[in-house]
């Protein structure tokens, strides 16, 4: 795209940002809470693009003026800063022009929000159990080093270790954004645990990455929902098994989509608090309505791409860990390291960030810019 062109897109920006600012400080936008919101996400991405326009429309002026020195000016001082700057700025210009093509590209409208993670053993049993443990331990160890807040909301155990089924929200600046090229089927290859004769299994497991939805993302007729209490169970001594602790809640739902009525059943053991468990398993309630209800956008992303890099289709091999070989391999993109033990301590920021960019390059080419 030449720079003229790129201007072009660039029009109309810095008078958006200021009526969108304008109307942030408006007392009816504010109380408009969904209004309010949308508007203050929006005042944030247009500051990017603006900070970044301005960047380069100096870079570009630079270059102009310093040709204008160098074809008018007799100081060879003067020529020779002219110099510099126009190569500092002509470097520069390119480098801003990916930045801003970036930002031009609509963002998803759920990667700034919080996210809701699904982990279940898949086919391989025992083996399948103690890897979706594995992979637990390895998204703990990662919301570690990014700084987010994890809050485990139901778990099932394997019988060998492990877990059948594990639910759990990651809160943070940006997760659902990181965390949605998550979603699919991890397989492993490695010799189990409860494997005698040395030979290498494979087994797997699913990962589900749900946007977790604000309050007013969707609609729950609250004195619609039947809540029933029961007693935890498991570890945590006496009170666990005295106190009804846990919730379940039901509730009916009527699919926009389909039209039939669905009933939703949700539990949360987490805490022993039961107020608690409660705002959990409204949060998880929500999350799971929206989820549904933004289907159809996510089917229609995916029919428009041509890869699958981040399209939530829970039923795509993504990735492959191989014990043996020390190798994971990222089937989307082809991306293989041979440092496996590093990758499930948690370290898996390369990898999401060699899908994102291979993501924005698919958006680039869909966009035309």
């Amino acid at each position: 795209m030449s720079s003229n062109s790129l201007l072009d897109r660039l029009d109309g920006i810095d008078a958006r940002y200021e009526e969108v600012a304008t109307l942030i400080t408006d007392p009816d936008v504010i109380a408009d809470r969904r209004r309010y919101a949308r508007l203050t996400k929006e005042y944030s991405e247009l500051k990017n693009l603006v900070d970044a326009t301005a960047r380069y429309r100096g870079a570009l002026d630079a270059v102009s003026e310093g040709k204008e020195i160098l074809a008018s000016e007799d100081d060879e001082e003067m020529k020779a800063l002219a110099r510099e700057e126009i190569e500092q700025a002509e470097k520069e210009i390119p480098e801003i022009e990916e930045e801003i093509k970036i930002l031009l590209i609509p963002a998803d409208p759920d990667d700034s929000k919080n996210a809701i993670v699904e982990l279940r053993g898949g086919t391989g049993g025992d083996e399948a159990a103690l890897f979706a443990g594995d992979l637990f331990r390895m998204y703990q160890k990662f919301a570690e080093k990014k700084g987010w807040q994890l809050a485990v909301s139901s778990f099932t155990e394997g019988a060998a270790g492990g877990y059948k089924e594990i639910v759990f929200s990651l809160t943070g600046t940006g997760v659902y954004g990181v965390m949605k090229y998550e979603s699919g089927v991890h397989r492993v290859q490695r010799v189990p645990a409860t494997e005698t004769q040395g030979r290498v299994h494979t087994s797997a497991a699913t990962v589900a990455v749900l946007p977790e939805a604000e309050e007013f993302d969707v609609e729950i007729h609250e004195g619609e929902i039947k809540w029933d209490t029961f007693r935890s169970g498991g570890a945590g001594g006496q009170n666990v098994n005295k106190v009804e602790s846990g919730v379940r809640l039901r509730y009916n739902w009527r699919n926009p989509n389909t039209g039939v009525v669905e009933e939703i059943l949700i539990e949360c053991t987490e805490t022993r608090d039961q107020p608690k468990n409660k705002e959990r398993a409204l949060s998880r309630l929500r999350s799971f309505i929206y989820d549904k209800e933004h289907q159809k956008y996510l089917d229609d992303i995916a029919s428009r791409r041509k890869t699958m890099v981040s399209t939530g289709d829970r039923s795509a091999k993504i990735r492959t860990y191989n014990f043996p070989q020390g190798r994971m391999t990222d089937h989307r993109i082809n991306y293989t390291v041979y440092n496996l033990a590093s990758f499930m301590e948690g370290n898996i920021q390369e990898c999401i960030d060699k899908l994102t960019v291979a993501e924005n390059a698919e958006k680039l080419k869909a966009t035309e810019l």
